[in-house]
């Protein structure tokens, strides 16, 4: 194992004998509010980079170029290595979270449109949400790339929303992560339960991270049938 060059909440990134390839491990952490409620759910790690690589694989086979070059073993996967724009891009489908709490809306309302809206990652500040002239005035990425991570966004949105479908899961929100790799714009980060808000079509069950966010129990069990659903409907 090369030098840890960074640890997260989730994962943790390594150096390797190629200067421009990082090593992402996915741990078996599980965090929540910032880092403030932390539990340790085995195989929760391995589960993330399966279904994160299939994610990532499946946004490269429909035209979204991503840093994720393959799952190298259970926990980790090589990843090109990312000079990050230090947002997060949230795309919302239906109604729920800060999205309700904000606007004083019930949760589960399917939008007229897809809402795209950035935020800030700053744990200490809570992520905030800022505007494109936030953005622009503090230079933390151009107005080409802002275009561009809103395109790409909706791109995603388009492509994995028939794919939850499919599976009988209503994709209710995402967010995504960009970074910069020899001038080119990539989807950057991961894409797991941890990171999506993912209902059953039928029941409106939840199998996202909100299980473990509310107290619902069955996490591992809720993010296994997700997974398996969602690459099952691919075949």
């Amino acid at each position: 194992m090369q030098d840890r060059l960074y640890s997260g909440k989730v994962k943790s990134l390594f150096a390797t004998d190629h200067p421009d390839e990082l090593r992402m491990l996915f741990r078996d952490d599980m965090t929540a509010f910032d880092g403030l409620k932390i539990v340790q759910f085995p195989g929760k790690g391995a589960l993330s980079n399966t279904m994160n690589a299939f994610i990532m694989q499946y946004l490269h086979d429909h035209g979204v170029t991503t840093h994720f070059i393959k799952k190298i073993n259970e926990n980790e996967s090589l990843v090109k290595k990312m000079d990050m724009i230090p947002l997060e891009s949230v795309v919302r489908n239906v109604t729920a979270g800060g999205l309700c709490k904000r606007l004083g809306v019930e949760p589960g309302v399917k939008l007229a449109q897809p809402i795209l809206d950035f935020f800030l990652k700053d744990d200490p500040l809570h992520d905030p949400m800022v505007t494109e002239a936030h953005i622009r005035a503090f230079n933390w990425a151009s107005d080409a790339e802002v275009a561009q991570m809103k395109q790409m966004s909706l791109k995603v949105n388009d492509i994995l929303q028939p794919l939850f479908a499919k599976a009988g899961l209503i994709l209710v929100d995402f967010k995504l992560e960009f970074g910069r790799y020899k001038g080119q714009l990539l989807v950057a980060d991961e894409f797991s339960p941890d990171g999506c808000r993912v209902w059953d079509a039928q029941t409106l069950k939840i199998l996202d991270k909100d299980r473990f966010r509310k107290d619902l129990g069955d996490v591992m069990e809720s993010y296994q049938e997700l997974a398996e659903r969602v690459m099952q409907a691919a075949q």
